[in-house]
This record gives C-alpha cells, sequence and structure tokens, in this order.
C-alpha cells in the first residue's frame, strides 16, 4: 500500500477515513460525519484534506462537508444518484467511473439498498474499499430504500474482490453484528473463534475495522447468504435481533 490510512472515530460509533497520498500530498476524507475533529487529525499529521468522498447521503456520512470545505476549499466527489440530497457535491460519479487521489484510482461501483444511490470506492492497487454503510463485519446495511436482491448482488460483488482487500466501513458495529452472526450460523468455527477476538478487543475499547474481504466470506452471514431470499430472511431477523 502507498497510501497512509488513518481512523477517526467521531459520534458514537462513526468511523471517518483519511487516505494520505505522499506522492501527490493529497488527502481524502471518506464520509466525514463531523469536521472539527477529521480537521485536527489531518492537522496532527501535517496533512491537509484536498478531496472528500462521500458514499450515500445520510447525514452521518456528509455533516461535516460544508466546514471542511469551507476551511480547505477541497473537492467533494459523491454519488450522482443522490445529488439532490448532498447538494455540496462537486463531482458526481456512478458506477464504472474512477476517482483520483494524485494518481492513485478508486473504481466506483454502484452498492444500492441502504440507500437508493449507494456507490463505494475501491482502490485495487491499495487492496482497499471504502465500502460507507453496505458492508460491515459480520454485518450488512439495513435495507431503508432499496431490495435485499439488491444486497444480495451487492455482496456477491464484494465478495469477488481480492480475498486480502482491506473493507474500510463507515461503524463500529462488529460487537451486535457478531451476536447475530453466531445465532445465524451456530456450526461455524471460524466465526466463534472470531467472535472471542472481537469481543476481546472491545472490552479493551480498542477498534475491530478494517476487515478484509477474506475475513467476511468466511465469518459474515449476509456475504454467505446463497440468495437473495436467505439473505433477506437474515436481515429481518438481524432488525428484530436483541
Amino acid at each position: 500500500m502507498t497510501i497512509e490510512i488513518a481512523r477517526i472515530p467521531v459520534l458514537s460509533d462513526n468511523y471517518v477515513w483519511l487516505a494520505h497520498d505522499a506522492a501527490s500530498d493529497e488527502t481524502v476524507a471518506v464520509d466525514p460525519a463531523v469536521a472539527e475533529p477529521v480537521l485536527a487529525a489531518a492537522a496532527e499529521r501535517g496533512w491537509t484534506i484536498t478531496q472528500i468522498w462521500n458514499t450515500h447521503w445520510h447525514p452521518d456520512h456528509t455533516g461535516g462537508n460544508v466546514e471542511i470545505k469551507a476551511a480547505t476549499g477541497c473537492t467533494i466527489t459523491g454519488p450522482a444518484d443522490e445529488a439532490e440530497r448532498i447538494p455540496t457535491l462537486d463531482v458526481l460519479v456512478k458506477g464504472g467511473d474512477v476517482a483520483r487521489l494524485g494518481d492513485i484510482e478508486a473504481r466506483v461501483m454502484d452498492v444500492p439498498a441502504h440507500t437508493a444511490g449507494h456507490i463505494a470506492f475501491h482502490l485495487a492497487g491499495e487492496q482497499a474499499v471504502f465500502v460507507g454503510d453496505t458492508l460491515f463485519a459480520m454485518g450488512c446495511g439495513r435495507l431503508f430504500e432499496g431490495t435485499a436482491d439488491q444486497m444480495f448482488a451487492n455482496m456477491q460483488a464484494l465478495a469477488a474482490l481480492p480475498g486480502e482487500t482491506q473493507v474500510y466501513c463507515a461503524h463500529e458495529y462488529t460487537l451486535s453484528n457478531g451476536r447475530y452472526a453466531v445465532v445465524a450460523e451456530p456450526d461455524n468455527a471460524e466465526l466463534a473463534a472470531r467472535m472471542t477476538q472481537v469481543e476481546a478487543a472491545r472490552e479493551k475499547g480498542e477498534p475491530t475495522v478494517p476487515t478484509s474481504i477474506a475475513l467476511e466470506r468466511a465469518t459474515n452471514p449476509f456475504m454467505r447468504a446463497q440468495s437473495a431470499a436467505e439473505l433477506a430472511e437474515r436481515r429481518a431477523a438481524k432488525d428484530a435481533f436483541r
């Protein structure tokens, strides 16, 4: 990996990601929920935010756009299909388009379901993907504006990425996701072992992401669903799980 990626915890369980390319001295903030801690984290590292990438319109992913742009003059890139809901966007992208951080390319993937126009940014050369609220460690996003068929297609597309790909999701949901996952797949030994590690990490206040595509293939009940119908059943069960 030629870029440096920093995890910025904000709000109750959000993560904003800062990705810095030393060659170009460009820095992108991915899904900045708020501005102040993100600007401070960049300044601590001697980085200037030159771009924002939004994966979807929800305020806990776009709330820092205005203030960060005012402070830095950065360019904001996000989903074309949600342009009306993200008025701060400068560059509109959709699946197949390419965003760039210096000379590094990020292929845009359409991953609708959590929101109608949700996108992800896949940096193949960096073995990284920023997935917003589509894929989580041992989980997936709620189907607020889309269907189980769409989310199943998303899971298949993400599962097809190289196993070593690091997955940068936007929330620390791993413990609650894992509690449901072990119920959904009680005979999954890899899942049980992972849950033990997650519980230990969270007891120490340690983060559990990024994750990897290989780890999700092995332990994520939504990525492992064999059909859209099975994913729908699991999503409904997780929504009601306590």
